[in-house]
Order: structure tokens, then C-alpha cells, then sequence
């Protein structure tokens, strides 16, 4: 799933010194034994580090960038749930520097405001695209809809596979870590939470 975040990212780089960062990845390969002269290694670095740039994308964007809002009191008299299910992402373990990948499905209750559907897919994008850890995740999005939407609620539901579990470690292949982070009337009301995880499932 390819977002606009590539076209925002296209100009904007990283605070870091690339050649101090070229040079400690050339390190990393020749610590684990491999001739870093030979053809198919010596560019390894830099590439590495312009894959960085999709992969890590998310430090290059904030979401105060892309949260249009729109006033829509008349339109929503009543309390009503927005969700969008199944928005897939990709981040990496700030502990092992190992991907996990997944899905979130992402809900809020509008009180004033509401945002164009896919936002909330770039939300997750901006989030995701950086060192992480899944429970984090989720709790920045929920925090990013409430304060920005001044929403009555705020969910972010995450399934995701870890390489840290899957191809390191235990070496369980078939396990998926689930979190939720609910915020307001999702976290508050029984009726209101069940009613969004009914949505999900359908």
C-alpha cells in the first residue's frame, strides 16, 4: 500500500551525518565476516541507507501536516462510529531492528470535526515508519485523533507478525500480537466498545 507520504518525503532528509552512517553499516557487514569491497557489497551502505528513507519515513513527517478537518456539527446530530479496518503497515522492532508487519483498524466518534478517510491511514503510515514498538503505536494514533478532532473516542486495534518472534528467538511462526489502545467513550462505555469490535469483525 504506497501513500502520498513518498511524494512529502522527497526532498526532506534525515538530521544525521550520512557518511559517518555509511561508514558504521560498512562496519556492521565487516564485523560479520564479509569482504565489504566485493561487488555485490560495496554499495550495500548506501543503499541500505536510501531504503531508510521509505522504511524510516515517518521521522520526516508530523501529523499537524496532513490533518485537514472539517467542521461537520449539522451533519453528525448523533453519535456514530468511523472506522476503517484493515489498513496494512510495516515498521521495525527498536529492539532487534527486525520488521513486524500487520494491520490496524483505526475508530473515532466525531464531536465537532471530521477527517478525510484515508488521514487515517497516514496516520498510521507516519507512526509505523519509525523505530517502534506495536503498544506505541496504537496509543500515538488514538492521542493524535483525540486531540486533533477533539474526538469523543478514539481506537487503534493492531495485529501483527514480528521477525523478532518469527525468524529469531522462539521461532513461532504462526503468532500475532494484538493491542488496543481506547481512548473517551470507546474506553468508557461498554455498549460503545462492543459495538466497535462487532464492526471489525464483520
Amino acid at each position: 500500500m504506497d501513500f502520498e507520504i513518498n511524494k512529502d518525503n522527497k526532498d526532506k532528509t534525515f538530521p544525521g551525518n550520512e557518511k559517518e552512517a555509511e561508514e558504521a553499516l560498512a562496519t556492521v557487514i565487516k564485523y560479520l565476516g564479509e569482504d565489504i569491497s566485493r561487488e555485490g557489497l560495496r554499495d550495500t551502505p548506501k543503499r541500505m541507507l536510501k531504503s531508510y528513507k521509505r522504511l524510516f519515513g515517518g521521522y520526516l513527517q508530523n501529523v499537524d501536516e496532513i490533518m485537514t478537518t472539517f467542521e461537520e456539527d449539522n451533519v453528525i446530530p448523533h453519535d456514530q462510529i468511523i472506522l476503517l479496518k484493515d489498513i496494512e503497515f510495516y515498521s521495525t522492532c527498536e529492539h532487534h531492528f527486525l520488521p513486524f508487519v500487520g494491520k490496524a483498524h483505526v475508530a473515532y466518534i466525531p464531536r465537532d470535526k471530521v477527517v478525510g478517510i484515508s488521514k487515517l491511514a497516514r496516520i498510521v503510515e507516519i507512526y509505523s515508519r519509525r523505530l517502534q514498538i506495536q503498544e506505541r503505536i496504537g496509543n500515538e494514533v488514538t492521542q493524535a485523533l483525540m486531540e486533533k478532532l477533539n474526538a469523543k473516542g478514539s481506537a487503534c486495534i493492531i495485529e501483527s507478525k514480528h521477525f523478532c518472534m518469527t525468524c529469531r528467538g522462539v521461532e513461532k511462526q504462526n503468532s500475532v500480537m494484538v493491542t488496543s489502545s481506547l481512548r473517551g467513550a470507546f474506553l468508557e462505555r461498554v455498549e460503545t466498545r462492543q459495538e466497535l469490535m462487532t464492526l471489525i469483525k464483520n
